[in-house]
């Protein structure tokens, strides 16, 4: 799509289909559009949930810096499930695409983290877990 000012080309979009001047609408541009914006809102989510992820593992098993980050992780973490409630609420279509987003996400998420520190062989967040927004620690029962 070749438009010199976007801001413009929506304004002007908008109008002629507002004024079913339909003749007038760049379909192609149009269509291209749509698509992006729906990509977007994909890699949006998978961005969140990356960063979800991130700060779950950093919480649930960098001891040696959860007294120092710990609180600073749990308002991060927060924050990612309340965008990406927000984004389920606006496209709940995205919803089964979650667990597909979750497959991409926990081995980038795996991988960043471990360039801070060493995650134990068996550490794990699933995707029910990531999301329920009352659960933040690994079970310390497990720990012992």
């Amino acid at each position: 799509m070749t438009i010199a000012d976007y801001q413009e080309w929506i304004k002007e979009t908008v109008n002629q289909l507002r004024e079913r001047n339909f003749d007038r609408v760049d379909w192609d541009s149009l269509i291209e559009e749509l698509e992006s914006m729906g990509k977007s809102d994909r890699r949006a989510m998978l961005s969140l949930l990356t960063r979800l992820l991130e700060h779950l593992l950093k919480l649930s098993y960098w001891q040696d810096e959860k007294e120092r980050s710990g609180k600073h992780w749990a308002a991060e973490i927060v924050n990612f499930r309340a965008q990406i409630q927000h984004r389920l609420e606006d496209s709940p279509s995205l919803k089964p695409e979650l667990e597909a987003m979750y497959a991409k996400a926990y081995p980038v998420a795996v991988k960043s983290v471990s360039q801070l520190f060493s995650l134990p062989k068996d550490a794990h967040i699933s995707l029910e877990q990531a999301l329920d927004e009352d659960w933040f620690f690994v079970d310390e029962s497990k720990e012992s």
